[in-house]
């Protein structure tokens, strides 16, 4: 199998598609540094937890590379989110179509603005954050990956959150989704995947 794949989306302003091994280690080094000019190396102990939790999660998850805000790009169009990129293969010999059945049985999956090549549907699940309760929404994207006869697929996933208090269909929550959707349409393939 497969632990990673070459492709492409356009993404917001100032974003970035970092490799999960170096991409880490980047963000981990803005976020200290951020944290010790405002003289807090307590919160930085404290969010370096979390961080390193969630990089092990995401490895955990064959996860191989993920977009998300430059560190230090003053231009980035800032908002809490990230896309992980993974792959989802199905039973040995066998196409992806029964994950794909149980997404749409399951989570409602449809066809991302129409297109059948990506399916799309989205989990929340309320989450604390150090004492806060949050609703932590997944958008879920999946593509076969060209020249697998759909036995492999791209799994894009984009997190973003909001507190208990801001309505799932709020406008800001609604342009998260449609800026979300909007990256994943984008996908493409290089000429030798294709």
């Amino acid at each position: 199998m497969r632990k990673s794949v070459d492709f492409s989306i356009q993404l917001p302003r100032g974003w970035s598609r970092f490799d999960i091994d170096e991409g880490r280690d980047i963000l981990l080094a803005g976020m200290k540094k951020r944290f010790m000019e405002g003289h807090r190396p307590d919160l930085f102990a404290d969010a370096k937890v979390t961080f390193d939790k969630a990089f092990e999660g995401m490895r955990a998850n064959g996860v191989f590379a993920f977009f998300a805000p430059a560190v230090d790009d003053p231009g980035a169009t800032i908002i809490p989110a990230s896309i992980n990129a993974s792959i989802r293969t199905g039973a040995p010999a066998q196409p992806l179509d029964k994950l794909v059945h149980d997404a749409i049985k399951r989570f409602g999956a449809k066809p991302l603005f129409g297109d059948p090549r990506t399916i799309r549907f989205e989990r929340e699940r309320v989450v604390d954050l150090g004492g806060e309760s949050v609703v932590n929404h997944s958008l879920v994207y999946l593509t076969p990956i060209p020249g697998t006869r759909r036995r492999e697929a791209l799994q894009l996933v984009a997190g973003f959150a909001r507190t208990l208090d801001i309505e799932a269909d709020s406008p800001p929550i609604v342009a998260t989704r449609a800026l979300l959707d909007s990256c994943v349409a984008t996908l493409s393939w290089p000429r030798s995947t294709v």
